[in-house]
């Protein structure tokens, strides 16, 4: 095996040089034009968003260490995708079913301290990673949440009930998220797939409110958020 030619080949120092110029441009180009987009700073990318950095990281990547491709051509196309960005934000402000078909609508998934049964349907949010997301806000059961929206950047808002009108709830750590085995009278549980509250009579009871989709409870709980 030639070591010399897998990862030098013919390297010289002269395209050493020329490299190190390339990838100076382009990372203060890349800079530039993602400045020039409006945004301070990345957290959550919406798809869109997503779309243009990965356009622009293709675009700028091949200029950094290719010989015979010019700056000036990967300036150019930089120039046109910032256009075309500029050209839908601009769309998307005047035009709601515009912004809709790009940046994709915030999605219901918790209501009156339920899980949003056609989301959860339709596959919108899996529970682990809907749990995930309100263990970190520091919300312990869903009798605690009055209203939690996934936002079209994949961030989650949550609007909490006040401590005393907290009510029962599903329990979202996994060692309360048990089903019960043996039901207890006067307890209050939780259906595991859409959180419903309801006093059983039997660990196999079909949850009244998602039907056949859930036979699992686990022990509600209800107590107050701590901030």
């Amino acid at each position: 095996m030639d070591w010399a030619s897998i990862f030098i080949y013919d390297t010289t120092w002269a395209f050493v040089l020329e490299i190190l110029v390339r990838v100076t441009v382009m990372f203060v180009l890349i800079i530039t034009f993602l400045r020039f987009t409006g945004k301070r700073g990345v957290r959550q990318l919406s798809i869109f968003e997503l779309t243009i950095i990965l356009s622009l990281g293709s675009i700028a990547g091949d200029p950094m260490f290719t010989e015979d491709l010019p700056i000036i051509q990967a300036v150019l196309i930089m120039s046109i995708v910032i256009l075309l960005y500029r050209l839908c934000t601009w769309a998307m402000m005047k035009f709601q079913p515009f912004e809709n078909l790009l940046e994709g609508r915030s999605l219901y998934i918790v209501e009156d301290g339920m899980l949003v049964l056609d989301k959860i349907k339709k596959g919108k949010m899996s529970h682990d990673e809907f749990f995930a997301e309100m263990r970190q806000q520091g919300v312990e059961h869903l009798g605690q949440v009055r209203t939690g929206l996934l936002e079209t950047d994949g961030n989650f808002s949550v609007l909490l009930y006040p401590p005393e009108q907290t009510g029962y709830g599903m329990p979202l750590f996994p060692k309360q998220y048990q089903p019960v085995e043996q039901v207890e009278s006067g307890v209050h549980y939780a259906c595991m797939y859409c959180g419903y509250i309801e006093h059983i009579t039997s660990p196999n009871q079909v949850c009244s409110r998602c039907q056949n989709n859930c036979k699992n409870w686990a022990k509600a709980l209800n107590s107050q958020i701590v901030r």
